[in-house]
């Protein structure tokens, strides 16, 4: 492919002129007019709307949001699961001049009521009925929604003082003189305002809004389209959208990405429904956590395997030359090789992808470097980023034209600094930094000093400029699906239980969290009178009786917990976590390093 200046590209020059992020999206569907943007699976067919409906609906949509009594700068929280919906939401809510606040589907009723009262947002967009129940509690518990949005037809239209409103009725009138109004008021917002709010755990537990502005998302878009124009070249693109919306990673790279490349989306009917997705709606670009390639993996060796000593044969010889093109060693006795398994597995494998794959993009969570290098072998080109909520998000992402290496994140992506501060700490500056969390001054000004953003990861530059990243400074937990869970929250919850006096809880790079607890021994030696046993806490800690009191104890905690925090397996500890023992230091924090060296085999058998 001929080497492409970015700067002579126009979707790169759009991003770059652009004010907000509704300006470029309606400079996009005056482009595209009729041609498809948002497709979706109903009644078992693909049905899809164009730029020119969609961008009607987001200006009607907006309208009518001003009309019921929204104004500047008040926020808007949207919960749905992925759909053409949501798009239209998140768009009409930044058009309405308003802030938009994306929440997860699996949000408690708690969870939802600390996003409601420290967002003050006075309207909410829910998509049905199920996801409309944990809200109806915790709008009741904060009083300050004056407004709920039904997309689907809402049974409980009332409850307490909001008024609601259906989807349809809102998304009606005057297109034309709907636009007029958006684009008047969209001229007054700029780069630096507040585009949404997203909420991310901090090591203290309670959620945090990061002030994601338009700048942020654009100059993050910028970013990544920098690489596709570069590395892969523009074309009509198609996305499909797997991840959770509310995810920041998704929210960029999924829905303003392909935006801002005049690309469609395509939204996933679930996990279950993925891998037929992908062959049905062949995208171009795949935005992805390591787990779903971690499965994907799984099945294409499974499957390979059944086919016979020819296919494993094969499939062996890719890996090694993947191997050794990793490593940089180009060998001519390969090229025959790797021919036949050009003409006959890889083409077999890009079919299960739909057979258009440029690029499959892994984020929100660390990649194994030997899943990477298996869709490498594999003829699927594996790009690895890293980034955070806070950087808008995507920091850095690996790419061909500098050389792709599965242990490194790659190079800082356009408009991006990076510093390796003296204790090793990354630290990051450009426009895509927040502009601080809301309401949480004294946070903010810890995350970011003298404009550096202070990751808390650790890591070094390599030869070619790209991100290696050693350890995590912060103690926050990332699940191998992208999900930050904050231990001291679940902690703290745990140890309020009379059963539990101490727990560390796991769960990095893995499935879900599972914790060591150590019991309270004062209920414990209740316990044992209660139920006639000698107080032994190494004895009792193996009766099966007493485990299911613990358990129950669990459970409890686990009911005011979303589901990627939920405690799903535990076992004990074999002793107290103490200053003595180098488990907790002279400040009383857990040493969490020292108990995972201890009991690593142990917890690693909980997976």
């Amino acid at each position: 492919m001929p080497v492409v200046n970015p700067a002579d590209d126009p979707h790169l020059q759009d991003i770059d002129a652009a004010n907000n992020l509704i300006e470029l999206f309606l400079k996009r569907a005056d482009e595209k007019g009729e041609t498809p943007f948002l497709g979706r699976k109903q009644d078992g067919e693909w049905r899809t709307q164009s730029w020119r409906e969609v961008a009607d609906q987001v200006c009607l949509l907006a309208e009518s949001l001003r009309r019921i009594g929204l104004k500047d700068g008040e926020r808007v929280a949207l919960v749905s699961e992925n759909r053409p919906e949501w798009c239209i939401a998140d768009l009409a809510i930044m058009a309405a001049g308003c802030i938009s606040v994306p929440t997860y589907t699996t949000n408690t009723q708690r969870d939802h009521a600390h996003i409601l009262d420290n967002s003050g947002a006075r309207a909410v967009i829910v998509s049905n009925e199920k996801l409309l129940g944990p809200l109806v509690g915790a709008i009741g518990q904060t009083g300050i929604v004056d407004h709920v949005i039904g997309i689907e037809d809402l049974h409980r239209k009332q409850a307490g003082s909001f008024e609601y409103h259906g989807w349809d009725a809102l998304i009606q009138g005057d297109a034309a003189a709907a636009r007029k109004a958006v684009d008047e008021r969209i001229s007054h917002i700029s780069r630096d305002d507040t585009a949404c709010l997203i909420y991310t755990s901090g090591t203290g537990g309670a959620p945090r809004g990061v002030k994601q502005h338009h700048g942020s998302i654009l100059c993050n878009v910028a970013g990544a389209a920098e690489i596709l124009i570069t590395d892969f070249g523009i074309t009509d693109e198609r996305f499909l959208s797997f991840l959770p919306l509310s995810h920041a990673y998704e929210h960029t790279g999924g829905q303003y990405l392909p935006i801002s490349v005049g690309a469609e989306i395509y939204y996933s009917e679930g996990l279950e429904k993925l891998a037929s997705n992908i062959e049905e709606v062949r995208p171009t670009i795949m935005v992805v956590v390591p787990r779903l390639f971690e499965v994907l993996r799984t099945r294409i060796m499974k499957q390979v395997e059944k086919q016979g000593k020819v296919a494993n044969f094969l499939m062996d010889k890719a890996l090694k030359i993947a191997d050794h093109a990793t490593e940089g060693k180009t060998r001519t006795r390969h090229k025959p090789l790797n021919f036949l398994v050009e003409k006959t597995l890889r083409p077999k494998i890009r079919q299960k992808f739909g057979g258009r794959v440029k690029a499959m993009v892994s984020g929100g969570a660390p990649l194994n470097p030997e899943v990477g290098n298996f869709f490498e072998a594999m003829g699927l080109t594996m790009l690895q980023g890293y980034g955070q909520t806070e950087a808008g998000p995507v920091i850095s992402c690996n790419r061909p034209r500098v050389g792709l290496k599965m242990d490194t994140v790659g190079p800082p992506m356009r408009g991006v600094e990076i510093r390796i501060a003296e204790d090793g700490e990354i630290l990051c500056r450009g426009e895509l930094v927040m502009h601080g969390y809301w309401r949480n001054d004294a946070e903010t000004a810890r995350t970011i000093q003298d404009g550096w953003l202070h990751t808390g990861d650790i890591g070094h530059l390599d030869d070619k400029g790209r991100i290696v990243i050693t350890d995590r400074k912060k103690d926050m937990i990332v699940n191998d699906k992208g999900d930050n869970v904050a231990p001291q929250k679940i902690e703290g919850m745990l140890t309020l239980q009379p059963e539990v006096a101490q727990a560390m809880v796991s769960g990095d790079k893995r499935p879900y969290v599972v914790g060591l607890i150590v019991p309270d021994a004062e209920w414990a030696l209740e316990w044992s009178r209660a139920n006639g046993e000698k107080f032994d806490m190494k004895a009792l800690q193996d009766l099966p009786a007493f485990k299911k009191a613990v358990r129950e104890a669990v459970d409890r905690t686990n009911t005011d917990l979303s589901v990627i925090e939920k405690v799903r397996k535990f076992e004990f500890a074999d002793e107290a976590f103490t200053i003595e023992n180098e488990e907790m230091t002279p400040s009383m924090k857990i040493r969490r390093h020292k108990i995972r060296d201890r009991y690593r085999e142990r917890i690693d058998g909980m997976y």
